[in-house]
């Protein structure tokens, strides 16, 4: 887990800069000081392993906390620390938009894991690369907190041979041969298809997952029957994408498919609101 000090430091000196000027004007040093996150909304706690990482370096203990996954109620509190007034104070903004960036996507997850599964309990839920630059890591790390799956974190995870690689190789037996010739054994083949046909073709030349990509369910129907038509539909797991959302993804999950990956879970994901309270006497 990616929770090395100076990736945390490089984030919150973005925020504050050379100094906290408003802190320093009206803090003084040294005065110790409890604080508590408390959530304004319903959802599911992510993020709580990267903040501890970051207070733990600034001395500031935590009293106590929800752990990464557990279900938060409106008006409850998340964590309680204490520690210098002037750290947690330079820390909020940061603290708060980790935890609310990272439980937004976890609750989202969640909800359309849930939803999928009410159709076919054994579907996977995957998010996709369409994260924020810097955040890839946490962002996935929140849809596997909200009981999805994190698919590929960076480029060299998997082979996914898409539209684009096959304008410029030009077919697709000869893409997965290419990539089967240059990656090891330990990595998947996977390829994008957008009709029957090439589905088809890549089943029979070996591809491990095939992804339909944004096919409507009569057409995602029509791939699973016609793979079992050719007894090799058990020889690969079908995965598909393009325009999947919570009101849609249970008419998906219907078709039989083993995977959906939404980008959605991330890009469109909102933050679960919270905020953080100094609690002086």
């Amino acid at each position: 887990m990616r929770t090395d000090i100076n990736y945390l430091m490089e984030i919150l000196n973005q925020d504050s800069g050379f100094i906290d000027i408003t802190t320093h004007a009206l803090v003084e040093p040294g005065l110790n000081v409890k604080a508590k996150v408390i959530s304004k909304e319903d959802g599911l706690v992510a993020g709580m392993g990267l903040v501890s990482a970051l207070l733990d370096y600034y001395k500031i203990s935590i009293l106590k906390n929800k752990i990464d996954g557990s279900i938060i109620k409106e008006n409850e509190t998340l964590l309680e620390m204490e520690g210098d007034a002037r750290s947690i104070l330079t820390m909020e903004r940061t603290i708060l938009n980790f935890l609310m960036r990272m439980s937004g996507i976890a609750t989202l997850t969640s909800e359309m894991v849930k939803e999928a599964r009410k159709a076919n309990p054994n579907i996977i839920i995957a998010g996709t690369r369409k994260t924020t630059p810097g955040l890839q890591f946490w962002e996935k790390e929140a849809i596997r907190i909200g009981g999805g799956d994190t698919h590929r974190y960076r480029l060299d995870d998997a082979v996914l041979i898409k539209d684009n690689h096959l304008v410029l190789v030009g077919d697709v037996v000869t893409a997965i041969k290419l990539a089967r010739d240059y990656a090891s054994f330990t990595k998947k083949i996977e390829i994008e298809v957008e009709n029957l046909e090439d589905a088809l073709k890549a089943a029979n030349a070996g591809a491990d997952i095939i992804m339909l990509d944004n096919m409507d369910t009569n057409q995602i129907i029509k791939v699973l029957n016609t793979l079992n038509k050719e007894k090799i539909r058990d020889e690969v797991l079908i995965e598909v994408s393009g325009g999947i959302n919570p009101e849609n993804i249970s008419e998906y999950a219907k078709t039989g498919v083993d995977i959906i990956s939404s980008g959605y879970i991330t890009h469109s994901a909102g933050v679960l609101d919270m905020s953080l309270e100094i609690e002086y006497e």
